[in-house]
Order: structure tokens, then C-alpha cells, then sequence
């Protein structure tokens, strides 16, 4: 019959043994150091004024009293200091880390996932909720490929729901792109987390629409007036318009008022104009009043209705303003698709 038991090597009390009260007290202080094992910290050497009971793991190169005892366990008993080899399957609780940890192949280890993986929650670095069922707070988080493709899967129950990405500052929402509401996809933005514009759509027959993009048609209100060399105009009358273009102050010593460019950006702009003269006339299309963007010359039409038009992209910036010169004279037609300003953001 072996002396001690195989797994804690507790010792037996033998047949006819005297002093039986000190293997009992041997094995009490084996369970008591063993049973439900909480490691204070891993030291290389002896802490200075030790509690008795308190358990260290001894950790590689250690010196002094725990001198060969690299990965043992240390344990303060009586004032002295006793060592335990950790067996694999051997789980301790490590105060100093928080941690539940496990022993084998001479390592402590975290214990590892079901088999199965099957959890309520998990939070890796963070703390889940009953929302946010799965937390991760790194630097990046990669999903990456087993041979072949790979795909992320967002799966929403109705059409109504949302099946989305959120982009967030703060915690506060500013871009979301995914199924919102419906089964198109979008792109929103937001500049408040609360009120949100869709930047781009495409249904489900696979048709783009962008619904904040800025285009305008600008005219005057239909009807043709004569107008004299140096004349101006500016508009009144907006046939489409998207995105922020807004008709502004009163045009200075002419008709209509300004039409002012909501966003800076490139845009393809179209002047065209509709008139009738026996000789020479035009259009120019000015930016704050100044620079010319395009422009119209007719030598005359005999004083028959003649259409001309140009085309041109130019750079605007936000609060910028269009008017029209005119040079000449001539019976000017306005109104959409006659004298008027098409411009769309590109």
C-alpha cells in the first residue's frame, strides 16, 4: 500500500503508527494550502513579512529560500516555507490579475472555451450587455480567410428592421451604411447622431440615387423682355433643384435675385439662352457678380427665335452666387429649357 494518496499526496495514516496526530496535521495543511488554490502573485524571491497561508508561485531564475524551486508552488506554513509541484488540470485563482488559470505542460494557462463555443455574451477587453452581446475593445479586429472567400454576415428579421453598420465619435452616430428601414441599401450621415440625410441609395432593381447631391435648373419667370447691353439678371424661378441650392439677396441694379451654391465642388454647369435680334448680342454667366464661367455671343438672328447654349465645369465654393450679364440688345426669352442655368455638382 503506497503512503500517500496519487493526486494531492495527502499521507495515509498507517497501521500501528505512533504520532498519528502529525501526518493528520500534514494532510490538513496540504488541503488547506491546495483546496481552492488562490496564488497572491508570481515573485522570484520571498516576499518580506509573508502572512502565513499566503501561496506564491515561484517564478524562473528564483533565489533565496525558493532557490531551485522555479514553478512550484510556495506556501507559508508555521513560519516556514513549503513547496508543492502543480500537477496539469490544477486551476488557481491569481489575485494580483484577476484571472482563473489552469496548469498543464508545466504553464497556467486560461481555461479554455466550450467545446461548442455556445455563450450568452462575451466581452473581450469589454464589458457586454444585454444590447451589445458581443464586445471588443482593441486597436483592430481581424476576420480573416480559411483558403478561400470570406464573408460578414448581417442578417435582419423583416424588411422594416435594420441590418446596418454604425459608424460612431463618442458614441454618438454620424455615418450608418446598410439595410435601413427597407431592403435598399444606404449610406446616411448624420451631424448629430439624431438627424439623419441619405447620401446614397441603390434599390433593389439595382438603381443609384443620390438624394443629397446638389442640381439646380435656374431661370427667370417665363416670358421674354428686351434686354439692353449691361443688363442683368439673376433667377426666380427654380424648376429643380436638390442639395441646397437657394435663390438669395436681390440682384443689384437688375432683376431676379442670386442663386447660391450650397457645397464647394465641381460642377458641370450649362448656360443657355433663347433670344431673338437683328444684331450682334449675348450672355455671360457670372460667379459673385465677377468672374465669368461661360458665355454666349450671336451675331444676330434676323429677328428670328434662335437657341444657343454652353457648357463648362467650374469650381465653387460654398455661398458663392450666379447671375447673368447680358451684351447687346435682344427680346430674351426666359424660363426652363429657354434662358436659363442648369448646374450639378459632379
Amino acid at each position: 500500500m503506497s503512503e500517500t494518496t496519487p493526486n494531492l499526496t495527502l499521507p495515509y495514516i498507517l497501521p500501528s503508527q505512533a504520532q498519528k496526530h502529525v501526518t493528520h496535521n500534514e494532510a490538513l495543511q496540504r488541503l488547506d494550502a491546495l483546496v481552492q488554490l488562490t496564488i497572491r502573485a508570481t515573485l522570484a524571491t520571498p516576499p518580506g513579512t509573508p502572512e502565513d497561508g499566503a501561496c506564491f508561485l515561484v517564478d524562473a531564475g528564483a533565489g533565496g529560500l525558493w532557490s531551485g524551486k522555479d514553478g512550484q508552488i510556495a506556501v507559508r506554513q508555521d513560519g516556514a516555507w513549503t513547496f508543492f509541484v502543480p500537477r496539469d488540470g490544477w486551476r488557481g485563482w491569481f489575485a494580483a490579475s484577476g484571472t482563473l488559470l489552469v496548469h498543464e505542460d508545466g504553464e497556467w494557462n486560461p481555461l479554455p472555451l466550450p467545446e461548442g463555443g455556445a455563450m450568452q455574451m462575451l466581452g473581450i477587453n469589454a464589458t457586454p450587455d444585454t444590447t451589445n452581446r458581443l464586445s471588443v475593445s482593441a486597436p483592430a479586429t481581424l476576420l480573416t480567410n480559411e483558403g478561400a472567400g470570406h464573408q460578414l454576415k448581417i442578417n435582419k428579421a423583416a424588411s422594416s428592421d435594420t441590418a446596418s453598420l454604425l459608424f460612431q465619435t463618442g458614441w454618438t452616430g454620424h455615418a450608418e451604411m446598410g439595410l435601413a428601414g427597407d431592403n435598399g441599401f444606404s449610406i446616411k450621415v448624420s451631424p448629430d447622431g439624431s438627424s439623419w440625410l441619405a447620401a446614397l441609395t441603390v434599390t433593389t432593381g439595382g438603381r443609384v440615387h443620390l438624394p443629397q447631391r446638389p442640381l439646380v435648373a435656374a431661370s427667370m419667370n417665363s416670358a421674354t423682355t428686351t434686354q439692353a447691353a449691361g443688363s442683368k439678371t439673376g433667377f426666380q424661378s427654380l424648376a429643380a433643384n436638390q442639395g441646397g441650392f437657394a435663390l438669395g439677396a436681390a440682384i443689384s441694379g437688375g432683376s431676379g435675385s442670386r442663386l447660391v451654391v450650397p457645397e464647394d465642388g465641381l460642377y458641370l454647369v450649362s448656360l443657355s439662352l433663347q433670344a431673338s435680334s437683328t444684331g450682334a448680342h449675348g450672355i455671360d454667366l457670372l460667379v459673385n457678380g465677377a468672374t465669368v464661367v461661360a458665355s454666349i455671343r450671336n451675331t444676330g438672328s434676323g429677328g428670328t427665335l434662335a437657341s444657343k447654349s454652353a457648357t463648362t465645369i467650374a469650381a465653387l465654393s460654398a455661398g458663392d452666387w450666379l447671375s447673368c450679364e447680358h451684351s447687346g440688345s435682344a427680346d430674351v426669352t426666359f424660363g426652363p429649357g429657354k434662358t436659363a442655368v442648369t448646374a450639378i455638382m459632379l
